[in-house]
């Protein structure tokens, strides 16, 4: 276990304390998730490319890419990228915001706290680290198999579970979550998820990435998720955490319903005027 341990720290990114997604290697040899860097250049002032994206690196080859990269249109010549980016044009990973000239990126690693020159392409000169990702994914899985969830309430010899309830925080193998699950009563709409040993409240997901949102965009007033926060479409909008959003919401709700209770009493005279008013009308 204490070697488990061990090798999980090494798998786990500096930046989002979550094991490596799509891991790039620094020219100092650390290394870092793919949308982290994105996020941490958007950061400093950058224009990155969309981050859901594989990167477009010397590593990814076309054998290791994913088969949906060979309907994208093809990659422009060596000579005309040239002319763009003496140009000044383009939004390749790590071009300064207002830039008319290409210029060095400097990227603040996390882990040596050193700034390192990626070069005038950013992100897009380094190498995807398909190593690392694959000692990853491989740990994923080897974890899995090792930690397996028992049904909570299987009679001894218990059955592993297949199922989760997040509303009963329980998790079930099949015959039990029928049994406690039955036809026609409210707990038969609860919705099955992977078993888990520790059950979190169900949060808002993100539609496009299915990711838990947690930042909210005044300027499109919709919920966002990390993977959304760092795309192009949101570069000069006004992104505040979602925690953030939600007292600022409830301020100004609280001021407005203060304010119409307190108006109450005189809509109420105001409205008994009028019925008088009518009455002496019609008569």
């Amino acid at each position: 276990q204490t070697s488990m341990k061990n090798m999980e720290r090494e798998l786990v990114c500096p930046v989002c304390k979550e094991m490596y997604k799509q891991p790039l290697a620094l020219p100092c040899a650390h290394n870092v998730c793919h949308v982290c860097a994105s996020e941490v250049l958007l950061q400093h002032g950058y224009l990155c490319g969309d981050p859901t994206s594989e990167p477009s690196s010397p590593a990814a080859t076309p054998s290791t890419r994913s088969p949906r990269l060979g309907r994208r249109a093809a990659a422009p010549k060596p000579d005309r990228l040239d002319r763009l980016l003496k140009s000044g044009f383009g939004t390749y990973p790590g071009r300064k915001r207002g830039a008319v000239h290409p210029q060095t990126v400097s990227f603040p690693c996390p882990a040596c706290q050193r700034d390192v020159d990626l070069g005038e392409r950013g992100l897009g000169s380094l190498f995807r680290n398909l190593t690392l990702e694959r000692v990853v994914e491989r740990y994923r899985q080897t974890i899995n198999i090792s930690a397996a969830i028992m049904c909570q309430f299987c009679k001894p010899p218990q059955l592993e579970a297949t199922k989760g309830c997040t509303e009963c925080k329980s998790s079930f193998c099949n015959e039990c979550f029928k049994l406690y699950h039955p036809w026609g009563t409210q707990k038969a709409q609860h919705e099955p998820t992977p078993p888990t040993l520790t059950f979190r409240p169900k949060g808002l997901m993100c539609p496009e990435h299915k990711e838990e949102v947690t930042h909210y965009c005044k300027t499109c007033q919709r919920l966002v998720c990390q993977l959304c926060r760092v795309r192009r479409t949101h570069t000069s909008h006004k992104i505040t955490p979602v925690l953030s959003a939600y007292q600022a919401l409830r301020e100004k709700l609280t001021k407005s319903l203060t304010y119409i209770l307190s108006s109450q009493d005189t809509v109420q005279t105001q409205i008994a005027e009028l019925e008088e008013t009518v009455k002496h009308t019609e008569v």
